[in-house]
């Protein structure tokens, strides 16, 4: 077969789909993704009502935001994922979407640490079905050559719903009390849900692929049925690259979902800032940060991932050394501005304007394995795998990166408070940047085992 023979299927297969309709598409995909993060992420600035109303500990508040959420969500994302390899995804995220936001808003008539603990929990079952659906619908959506970056863009939903649930959640629960912002962030979901069904189709698995040289429709339909559980367990298992692809990014996610839960907090104790205030200032940090470190990782990748497979995780591992001293001069701006301004206040405008500043680079950093990571995951196995695949990747991450991160930062605070006092964050925060340099150590082994495991 010639060359132009070999790339006839594939421009075929590549205009199956209307661009137009292909990123609206994305689009939905985006704000549902961006109101799974909303909900997720609410509760890290309502931190300090919710531990004045219960009365709870750094410790007991890290439970709340991360185990609560993270042990269904986790766990449940396998079978979910399972059944969106054989039955409508669309359909699976319309039902996950319904039930996150429905529990996201009984937290607010929650009357006990218990009853929003089990609330919290709720959250998690439905979110289990937002993510791996999506993933395999926008791999069928684009071709190879533009994943990383539709994938990318599809982690927009990260930032956007991190400073939406920051600024929406701290300015109602600034302005009417916690429990209306939960209330109306959950009403929003559900308002939401009735779109993705009935204007998002379903596209085949697989059409995004160019078809094998020799294949007629009946491999054709044998390639793209879901394969039974195991068979996807032992395709993956003896791949080094998804076991490094994995806890590298679970690794990150133990400080990235920390540092996101617990800045609120950090900012309103150590710069002085009130709940309305860090609403304002840490959700612009993520707007501007998080959305220009996640399209700069995807855009990276995919134009160094043609040269070489290995720049997808090589991308995000350079990204974490750099973030480390960033996120610790960022906290220290205080110390900065004084040793050139003698005698300035350290939690002054110059002060908070260049932690500001130096914020936007972690921020968005530890945000660019995103679209590079995820879209090598979607090349260990082949399409009618990638759903399954997906959730096995997101069960490590999310089950190390939501339980361990939350309630480490919490219970490392619990523990340094008889040194430190009200600092004690600050320095459980210095402990947790150990968990990018293992990121980035493992993601750097997967740059060399990539090639080999790939899959077209």
């Amino acid at each position: 077969m010639t060359t132009s023979e070999a790339a006839a299927p594939q421009e075929a297969v590549e205009k199956a789909v209307s661009p137009g309709y292909r990123y609206y598409v994305l689009g939905v995909l985006i704000l549902i993704y961006m109101l799974n993060f909303l909900d997720r992420q609410i509760i890290g600035i309502l931190a300090a009502p919710l531990k004045a109303e219960f009365g709870l500990s750094d410790s007991q508040f890290g439970l709340l935001g991360g185990l609560a959420f993270a042990l269904l969500y986790s766990t449940l994302a396998i079978p979910i994922a399972w059944l969106a390899d054989r039955v409508s995804r669309v359909w699976i995220m319309t039902a996950a979407l319904t039930i996150w936001s429905g529990f996201t808003a009984l937290c607010g008539v929650a009357g006990s640490f218990g009853q929003l603990f089990l609330c919290r929990m709720g959250v998690g079952i439905g979110e289990a079905g937002g993510v791996a659906p999506a993933y395999s619908l926008i791999a069928d959506y684009f071709p190879k050559s533009q994943r990383a970056r539709a994938l990318a863009a599809y982690a927009f939903g990260i930032p956007l719903g991190m400073a939406a649930g920051t600024l929406v959640g701290g300015l109602l629960a600034a302005t009417y009390g916690w429990r209306t912002a939960f209330i109306v962030v959950g009403v929003l979901g559900v308002l939401v849900a009735p779109i993705l069904r009935l204007t998002v189709k379903d596209p085949k698995r697989g059409g995004m692929d160019a078809p094998a040289a020799v294949e007629t429709p009946k491999t054709a339909s044998i390639v793209h049925k879901a394969p039974p559980f195991g068979e996807v367990i032992k395709t993956l298992a003896p791949k080094p690259s998804f076991w490094l692809l994995a806890f590298g990014a679970a690794s990150s996610s133990v400080c990235g979902y920390g540092v996101a839960a617990w800045l609120p907090s950090f900012f309103m104790r150590s710069f002085g800032l009130t709940l309305s205030q860090t609403a304002w200032y840490y959700s612009a940090i993520v707007m501007v940060g998080g959305v220009a470190g996640i399209w700069l990782g995807g855009v990276m990748a995919d134009r160094l991932g043609k040269k070489s497979k290995g720049a997808y995780p090589l991308t995000p591992a350079v990204a974490f050394l750099i973030s480390v001293p960033c996120f610790i001069l960022a906290m220290n701006s205080g110390a900065l501005v004084g040793a050139v301004m003698p005698g300035a206040d350290p939690n002054g405008a110059a002060a908070l304007t260049l932690a500001f500043l130096i914020f936007l680079i972690p921020t968005g950093l530890n945000l660019t394995w995103l679209g590079p990571i995820t879209a090598a995951v979607q090349h260990l196995a082949t399409p009618a795998m990638r759903t399954t695949a997906s959730a096995l990747f997101l069960l490590i991450n999310n089950l190390l990166g939501i339980a361990v991160g939350i309630y480490y930062f919490g219970w490392m605070s619990d523990l340094l408070r008889p040194t430190f006092g009200e600092e004690s964050l600050r320095w459980a925060i210095y402990t947790g940047m150990g968990f990018y340099l293992l990121s980035s150590a493992l993601l750097f082994g997967a740059s060399r085992t990539l090639k080999k495991d790939w899959v077209d």
